[in-house]
């Protein structure tokens, strides 16, 4: 089975479950309640507007699948494994003339930041919900340097304010976040957009600069370059150009881009380009604390992100508070992935 060549030849070569990866032993049951947040919405799509030309199924094969879940049997891994089974069909993620299914996969969390509403005190830096025009002044979208001086300033209102930029830069890298107020109260922020400059690795410029060794990077390093760096800061953060909005939440979890609310450890953010949200996902990989133990387990395609480009490119969803930082944090491993499609 072959994409067309406008999303780069990847290839999706059919295998048996027997033949994946650890999949005999897996705890597929815990994708179940994700897989149905992303049936809800695949059930009410009125065309084939969720994937790619057709080569993940038909709208038909979905909804057939997907009404035939039971709700009631979620967290039964043999249960699941035989949804799967019987449901779906198996392949292998490639691109390229030679086929090459091996990638990276990186982490992400729901970080938790102090701040407040208004600025005053410490808290001077702004989180800015998207403006009405998505930034476009007379035709000119604003870079992150200018934001940062303020271009703003005079006809968009923060909706929080932070006392540090690189938190602010972290959570924009992250997507979604928590505020805690002064009061103790937490409110909850979403992605809302972006000022449609493209994405630049501060962290590939820091290893590129040979400040970072490559095998050393992650999220946690270059925090700590940051910290020891303090007159580079605002130079390296602007060379990222891209910058993003938010709004604010009351689900009881950060949306993905498929509109449905992100599940810890089960959801994977991919690159549209090639893949469609709501695929069951069979990820083997590495442990992020450990590169001597696998990592293999079914995720759904609930997201994407700026940094998410390629064919074989996955990003983990660790969920809320120090360990999901971590273990997002120094997600960094290479792997490979199988899609689950609908017979």
């Amino acid at each position: 089975m072959l994409v067309d060549d406008n999303i780069k030849s990847i290839n999706l070569t059919p295998i048996d479950f027997k033949n994946l990866p650890g999949w005999s032993e897996g705890q597929q049951g815990g994708a179940l309640e994700p897989f149905l947040l992303s049936c809800r919405k695949i059930l009410v799509e009125d065309k084939l507007n969720f994937h790619r030309g057709g080569n993940f199924g038909s709208i038909n094969s979905w909804r057939t699948a997907c009404k035939k879940l039971d709700s009631g049997r979620f967290n039964n891994h043999r249960y699941a494994r035989k949804y799967f089974e019987e449901n779906f069909r198996a392949f292998l993620v490639g691109w390229g003339s030679r086929k090459n299914s091996q990638g990276l996969f990186t982490g992400y969390y729901e970080p938790q930041f102090k701040g407040a509403t208004k600025n005053y005190g410490k808290y001077q830096t702004p989180i800015y919900p998207a403006p009405n025009d998505l930034n476009k002044i007379a035709g000119k979208y604003y870079s992150r340097k200018q934001i940062n001086r303020g271009v703003l300033e005079s006809y968009v209102e923060p909706i929080a304010w932070l006392s540090d930029p690189v938190d602010v830069f972290f959570l924009q890298i992250q997507g979604s976040g928590r505020i805690k107020l002064p009061n103790n109260s937490v409110i909850r922020l979403g992605y809302a957009g972006h000022n449609r400059h493209s994405y630049t690795s501060i962290g590939r410029i820091l290893v590129q600069r040979g400040e970072i060794p490559r095998e050393l990077l992650s999220m946690q390093t270059i925090r700590s370059w940051l910290q020891r760096n303090p007159t580079k800061v605002s130079e390296l953060l602007e060379r990222n150009a891209r910058y993003v909005f938010f709004r604010r939440m009351t689900s009881a979890g950060p949306l993905g881009a498929q509109g449905v609310p992100l599940t810890p450890g089960r959801s994977l953010a991919i690159d549209p380009k090639f893949l469609t949200y709501g695929l069951p996902t069979w990820v083997d990989t590495k442990d992020p604390l450990d590169a001597y133990k696998t990592l293999r387990r079914l995720f759904i395609t609930q997201d994407t992100g700026g940094a998410i480009k390629g064919a074989v490119r996955g990003d983990v969803f660790f969920g809320h508070g120090r360990m999901a930082a971590k273990r997002a944090g120094y997600m960094n491993r290479q792997g490979r992935y199988y899609v689950l499609v609908p017979i």
